[in-house]
């Protein structure tokens, strides 16, 4: 049963699509898009040229059609009846660079790859940035979510975030505007994020490259790197480590179908086949459930779930989320 319809989607927006720089797909496949490669399809993608070019697409889109903005896809789970609306996915050549721009300061597109701005880093000897190596996503991303590893987070780091709202107007956030907190901010979910700046302090590059290598190391012993996976599946209850938790209720190597928890790391889901949406984000729930009782202690999803459940293929929150 089809879910979405694309075609009819991107007739609905009328002649100013002509304006576009950017390319419009309808019944876009978001396997190709994220890391679990599953899932259904977008409505309609559109990925935009440049920040100009998304301001143009931002004030023709009509306020009712749904709107959902994805990056590398490192850390999404799309659910197979697909994402109703247009998904905004940003391009490298218009979203990705990164430079500096000032003495111990760099700046990066909202789609840079997280380990980039870590090389950036150290080539030009700033400290601070190592633990963005072991992140296996966006700048995007990592602002939303404030990002973090090896005890480094993007709090730590940011000085100001340059955004577009829904209806293609431009902010400049500070970091305090951003509101962080662990493995989050704030601010609407509407902003858009384009680019950031960040700033660093002064370090010999060899101590960075040590850092650096320590990390990567890490997570090539520790981590399913060359798995399809979503990196951490549950944020880190306060006091607790997830994958211990999940390991204590016997959820290692736990499998749904395609699906399975990582038996390398535990709190790392994988695609072990041809995993669906559903069997993912079942797969999730019953560790959900099997946590709280056995530790009485309720796993927060750190992967973000999109759109919809194909009829009769309904996921719902296990039972200690009741409350939700």
């Amino acid at each position: 049963m089809k879910q979405v319809d694309g075609e009819k989607l991107l007739a609905s927006l009328g002649e100013g699509v002509n304006q576009l720089r950017g390319r419009l797909t309808p019944d876009a496949s978001m396997e190709r898009v994220t890391w679990f490669q599953a899932g259904g399809l977008a409505e309609l993608m559109f990925q935009p040229h440049d920040v100009d070019d998304l301001v143009t697409f931002l004030k023709i889109l009509p306020p009712e059609v749904p709107l959902t903005v994805v990056g590398v896809g490192s850390n999404l789970l799309v659910r197979d009846g697909g994402i109703p609306g247009v998904v905004v996915r940003l391009s490298a050549k218009g979203f990705g660079q990164v430079e500096l721009v000032g003495e111990n300061r760099i700046r990066a597109g909202a789609i840079c790859p997280d380990k980039h701005i870590a090389a950036m880093a150290m080539d030009n000897g700033i400290g601070g940035f190592a633990f963005y190596y072991g992140i296996p996503g966006s700048i995007g991303g990592a602002l939303r979510m404030n990002a973090g590893a090896n005890g480094g987070e993007t709090a730590q780091r940011v000085v100001e975030v340059h955004a577009v709202d829904r209806q293609g107007n431009l902010h400049v956030l500070s970091r305090e505007d951003m509101g962080y907190s662990y493995r989050h901010t704030k601010v609407s979910k509407d902003l858009i994020f384009t680019h950031a700046v960040f700033e660093g302090y002064p370090e010999e590059r060899a101590t960075i490259r040590a850092e650096m290598d320590a990390v990567r190391q890490h997570r090539e012993t520790v981590q399913p790197i060359k798995e399809k996976t979503g990196g951490s599946t549950f944020k880190n209850p306060e006091g607790h480590s997830a994958w211990k938790l999940i390991d204590d209720a016997g959820c290692r190597g736990l499998m749904n179908g395609g699906a399975q928890m990582s038996s390398l790391h535990c709190n790392f889901m994988i695609n072990i086949g041809h995993a669906t949406g559903y069997d993912l984000e079942y797969l999730g729930e019953m560790v959900r459930q099997r946590v709280f009782e056995h530790a009485g202690i309720k796993l927060e999803w750190e992967i973000k779930r999109l759109g919809i459940f194909m009829p009769g293929r309904e996921v719902k929150p296990f039972q200690g989320a009741a409350t939700e």
